[in-house]
């Protein structure tokens, strides 16, 4: 008879948290867990203790004899770990506001996962990633490591690139969130859709969109035509689409795409919350401070509805799903963040993508997507060209080379102010970016 899994979650403390916990807890009888541990840095502890506490009574009222365990030693918790998800922040709220407000300053987009503001989440995560991964490789090497932490297409790259693990998957709830989105648009069953995802994280494509296998593209295009229907995530707001551009476009966009094509309208609302300490960084420290008031609650043992504001929704589905099916050998099909192995034919074979894919026991088998559409193709690569340079001057710690991942970026798209916010932002973050003083 099975042990059970083991589960080791670093960055426990974090908000999404119960939402994880929900999905193990729904899941159980195909994924029967064992151990839960939740794992946080000491600066955490406040947070750890309090989500941890709320886990633990959501797990008694299910009845089911997991059991949570809290730690602030990752060695401690790996050894015999089957999975390991990672959901770390470094630096905290705080460094996002600074990714955030630093560009705007200068006029340019500042946001969690694109421009600017992606590219020091990726200096600041990548490394710690990377020392993750040689403690798993030493104490758990046959766990599968399942990473949420953004920028999660980078951070995957990263570790594909600069580490021996090879069972990574990185994970995003933008594509579920699409799907979920288009499920109810059309009043149907989530499990009767399904996308062909293709892309970047957070720059991925719905190449077609299937109801029972059939195609029903050109039906949902119409509707997506009201702006109400313009986004599927709860953090970036819809904006209405030009239906000319959307139909000679001629594939499903993210919700991230707006930053791309709505650069100065996006601009402009994100100017105007700078200048009103709106940001959106400020605007989740508040909305994490009802939540963690109300995980506080010793009577509370379910997740708060008011998670889904913070931009989590439908994370356990994905999360879970992804390791019910590695568990379980099941063969179906999801999004995730993998190396690409020919599945989109003009990218680098060993790049990573986000790409629909079987998953497996022994991982994710990519579909071949073929070539991408000429209009989509070379925003693509050149967000890839980024994100490989950005992956190096992680890695290297090269200021050279975060100004040149920067100029090409079209967010940014100017060497002189690249080299002013890698100066800026390499001095506000040096706390959490040790490489860049070596």
């Amino acid at each position: 008879m099975s042990k059970g899994v083991k589960i080791v979650t670093i960055g426990g403390g974090s908000s999404y948290t119960p939402e994880l916990v929900e999905g193990f807890i729904k899941r159980y009888d195909s994924l029967p867990i064992r151990e839960l541990w939740l794992v946080d840095v000491e600066e955490g502890r406040e947070k750890l203790e309090t989500v941890g506490g709320l886990a633990k009574r959501m797990v008694q009222k299910s009845g089911l004899p997991i059991e949570v365990h809290l730690s602030y030693d990752r060695r401690e918790a790996l050894p015999g770990a089957d999975f390991v998800t990672t959901q770390l922040r470094v630096g905290q709220l705080a460094a996002r506001a600074l990714d955030e407000r630093i560009p705007l300053s200068h006029g340019v987009l500042g946001q969690e996962t694109n421009g600017a503001g992606g590219l020091f989440k990726a200096l600041r995560t990548i490394p710690v990633i990377l020392d993750i991964c040689k403690d798993i490789e030493e104490l758990c090497p046959d766990a599968w490591v399942i990473n949420f932490a953004n920028p999660a297409g980078m951070v995957t790259e990263a570790v594909f690139k600069h580490s021996n693990i090879k069972k990574f998957i990185g994970l995003c709830n933008v594509p579920i969130g699409m799907e979920m989105g288009i499920a109810k648009l059309l009043d149907v069953d989530h499990s009767r859709l399904r996308i062909d995802f293709a892309g970047l994280n957070h720059m991925v494509y719905g190449l077609d969109i299937y109801l029972d296998g059939v195609s029903v593209k050109e039906h949902v295009w119409g509707m997506l035509s009201d702006p109400e229907n313009a986004s599927f995530v709860k953090n970036i707001a819809g904006k209405e689409w030009v239906p000319e551009f959307t139909k000679a476009l001629n594939v499903l966009i993210c919700p991230y795409h707006h930053y791309y094509y709505k650069t100065p309208e996006m601009l402009a609302e994100e100017l105007k919350e700078f200048d009103s300490n709106e940001t959106r960084a400020e605007v989740v420290q508040r909305l994490e401070a009802t939540l963690f008031e109300k995980y506080n609650d010793p009577s509370l043992d379910v997740k708060p509805e008011e998670l889904e504001k913070r931009g989590g929704a439908y994370y356990s589905d994905a999360a879970c799903s992804l390791i019910d099916s590695i568990h379980n050998d099941r063969r179906d099909i999801q999004p995730v963040n993998t190396l690409n192995h020919g599945a989109i034919t003009s990218l680098p074979y060993d790049a990573v993508v986000e790409v629909s894919s079987i998953i497996t026991k022994n991982g994710p088998k990519p579909l071949v997507m073929g070539e991408l559409p000429v209009p989509i193709r070379g925003l693509v690569h050149t967000i890839k060209s980024f994100e490989l340079t950005a992956v190096e001057a992680a890695v290297e710690g090269s200021r050279e080379k975060a100004i040149l991942a920067l100029t090409i970026n079209p967010l940014v798209a100017s060497d002189t102010l690249a080299k002013t916010l890698v100066e800026e932002m390499v001095e506000a973050h040096k706390e959490h970016l040790p490489r860049f003083f070596q």
